[in-house]
């Protein structure tokens, strides 16, 4: 029931991202007279100061936002991939080293080193701003994997692999990793969730892209508007909301992948006993 609740919630996201401005076919940035007007038939989320529909905004948004969190948590599972499975596979001074390195990332601070690492990028692009925040969100991945690869790694058919005299890597990117793909799914889904997170938290500070609509972008201008003291709440409300329920969504999924990965979360319903007949 997770799965599917939250299955639900990100197709709807997903299609909003990648059909949605082709539906609206609006510019987000277009400017009118209609300033700070509230959710009406013709602006069905209302306006911002300059005359913006929020609603285009909101469905252009969908795809920076999210476009960077999925790019985000890619980069950032690949480099726990590699960290985790090569470290726990190999052990000795392999381990040790890509401990050392994925403890230093693990004891940093995140947020104020994404906030140091985008300040002094160059360009803030999608792109840009999508490795600077895989770069900080890798280490937790990377340590989970490497703990479950010391432990397969002892396993039968993993020493009939070696046996067979099959290559370090194949075994590590063949026999090993299809067992843990339910730990790299859920580590996944949650850097995704972190990185839409954080997107929204550097552009809510004035670090990312502005000139890029995005839910962050949104409540950045929202703050320097001062949509909240003036109550225009239909300019934060819609951007913030979208955040929460997107996160929710993920988290759901997350969920029901750990109660199928493990069996121990699992609910067991227990079906009531039947009244004997008199």
């Amino acid at each position: 029931m997770k799965i599917k609740i939250g299955f639900g919630i990100l197709v709807f996201f997903a299609l909003m991202a990648l059909a949605g401005p082709l539906l609206i076919g609006a510019d987000p940035a277009a400017t009118s007279d209609d300033g700070l007007q509230g959710p009406s038939a013709e602006h069905w989320l209302g306006t911002t100061q300059t005359g913006q529909d929020i609603l285009t905004q909101i469905v252009y948004g969908a795809r920076i936002s999210m476009g960077i969190g999925v790019l985000s948590a890619v980069i950032a599972n690949l480099l726990a991939i590699l960290v985790g499975l090569v470290g726990g596979y190999f052990g000795g001074a392999v381990d040790e080293v890509l401990s050392v390195l994925t403890n230093i990332f693990l004891v940093l601070p995140a947020l104020p080193l994404i906030i140091v690492l985008a300040g002094y990028l160059p360009q803030r692009g999608v792109g840009s701003v999508a490795v600077v925040i895989a770069v900080t969100g890798w280490a937790w991945g990377a340590r989970v994997l490497r703990a479950q690869t010391l432990s397969i790694r002892r396993r039968d058919f993993v020493q009939a692999a070696r046996a067979s005299g099959e290559g370090p890597l194949r075994i590590i990117f063949f026999e090993i990793m299809p067992v843990l793909l339910p730990v790299i799914a859920t580590s996944f889904l949650a850097t995704v969730v972190a990185a839409i997170l954080a997107e929204a938290g550097l552009s809510f500070l004035g670090l990312a892209d502005l000139s890029t609509v995005s839910w962050g972008s949104m409540l950045y201008f929202a703050q320097n508007g001062q949509a909240l003291l003036i109550g225009a709440w239909w300019w934060f409300i819609p951007p913030g909301l979208c955040i929460a329920l997107i996160g929710t969504g993920l988290a759901l999924v997350n969920f029901g992948i750990d109660e199928i990965a493990n069996p121990r979360l699992r609910t067991i319903k227990v079906k009531a006993p039947r009244k004997a007949r008199t």
